[in-house]
């Protein structure tokens, strides 16, 4: 026996009455039909605003009918007919209907299209994905499907997009570490990032700007980007990079010959480790709490090495007090393991990696910095706070202390020069 469960007061109108009798057999094209009525409905209401009752004859109206004509609104991903009232002003000009505005205005389209191209599905498939085989939801030709129509919403939306996060304020932004990290997309374009950790632990993508290579004018760019949007460079900062020269260089012109920069420990690891058997004398040197303890191990390998290998002696030693910037600071030992590498960067730039990966051929730095931007947008969704959040207080007061000594010291060596 089936029993009816149609609810009592249901409104048996039209094409609603007729779509919900089909439900079973096409749930998308009921959702379809109750939104164009409701739509015709508002529409209704909107003319009659501006026009008054039908067959009325209102001398105040504003306007007056002008029969009807067909229009296009998104749904689905793709377009669908509607046809619509048309009202004319009393000096004959077109007069707009505000719900048909709303309607035609929202960017469903460009939505969608960005939102399958960052899962990957490819603009020749972009049809397939938003429309429901069994939906039999009529689609006119040229629906907003194809794949050029798809590639260019995702153009429009993605450099919106990249020009308001190019554009957003950090002042508000209560940064405590700065991390940058570079990802090459070709043999002669290089995306630099920035992404920063406030006091709570949460994490905010900041910047990014393109270049052949990671050089000093690249990052430069983007400290100058960082510090023209609100980064203050009178605030101790704790700056984390893959060990590129160039980054440090820049970052001390910046933020000053005080600021503390952590070369990140397991890119420094991978490229000694390539060149050298496996030795736990580097893991066991970072995992110690006293800093000189640490340099002097890392110095007796240096020095044990240079016979055998003096290539990797001299890569040890390379920016050593960068490495070790974290332990100097006295950090407790779960937020060191957090701060003492880019893993946070890296995992953003993974994102972009899979968000790109349909992307074979770069035609210019604009489209990679648009799929860059998107990326870092779409990592920001699934970004957690800091593991070791609780302990950020410790980092605030060893950066200012930090920044205090070194400011300290800087004043007496101007003195003694002078």
């Amino acid at each position: 026996m089936t029993r009816d469960i149609t609810p009592a007061g249901w409104p048996a109108t039209g094409a609603v009455d007729e779509a919900f009798a089909e439900v079973r057999a096409s749930f998308d094209r009921f959702c379809l039909a109750a939104g164009i009525e409701a739509l015709g409905t508002m529409m209704e209401a909107d003319v009659t605003a501006a026009c008054g009752p039908r067959h009325g004859r209102d001398a105040a109206r504003r306007a007056h009918r002008w029969g009807r004509t067909q229009g296009r609104i998104g749904f689905h991903g793709g377009k669908i007919e509607v046809e619509r009232p048309r009202v004319r002003g009393v000096d004959g000009g077109e007069v707009t209907i505000p719900s048909w505005e709303t309607a035609a205005q929202e960017d469903w389209l460009g939505r969608w299209a960005m939102n399958l191209m960052l899962i990957n599905v490819s603009t020749r498939r972009f049809g397939r994905a938003v429309r429901l085989p069994e939906g039999h939801v009529p689609a006119p030709p040229g629906p907003g499907v194809s794949k050029s129509a798809a590639s260019r919403r995702f153009v429009a939306l993605s450099a919106a997009r990249l020009a308001d996060f190019m554009a957003a304020d950090l002042s508000a932004l209560d940064l405590l570490v700065v991390q940058i990290d570079g990802l090459h997309l070709g043999d002669d374009l290089v995306l630099v990032a920035a992404i920063g950790v406030d006091g709570e632990g949460n994490k905010h993508p900041l910047a990014l700007v393109e270049g052949a290579t990671q050089n000093a004018a690249t990052v430069q760019a983007l400290l100058d980007n960082l510090v023209s949007r609100g980064l203050d460079p009178t605030v101790p900062t704790l700056f984390i990079a893959d060990g590129a020269k160039a980054l440090s260089k820049a970052i001390r012109r910046t933020f000053g010959s005080a600021a503390a920069i952590q070369r990140c420990q397991i890119h420094k690891a991978r490229n000694i480790m390539e060149r050298l058997p496996k030795d736990r004398v580097l893991r066991q040197a970072w995992e110690l709490d006293d800093a000189d303890k640490a340099e002097k191990l890392i110095r007796n390998l240096a020095r044990r090495l240079d016979q055998q290998c003096p290539g990797v002696a001299a890569s040890i030693l390379e920016g050593l007090d960068e490495i070790l910037t974290v332990v100097r600071l006295k950090l407790p030992k779960e937020l060191r393991r957090s701060l003492a590498c880019t893993n946070i960067a890296e995992n953003m730039m993974g994102t972009i990696r899979r968000v790109t990966r349909n992307a074979e051929r770069w035609r210019d730095a604009g489209m990679a910095l648009r799929w860059g931007a998107a990326g870092m947008i779409e990592a920001n969704k699934g970004f957690r706070r800091l593991k070791a959040h609780k302990q950020l207080s410790v980092l605030r007061a060893a950066l200012q202390a930090h920044h205090d000594r070194m400011t300290i010291k800087l004043v007496a060596h101007v003195s003694r020069a002078a």
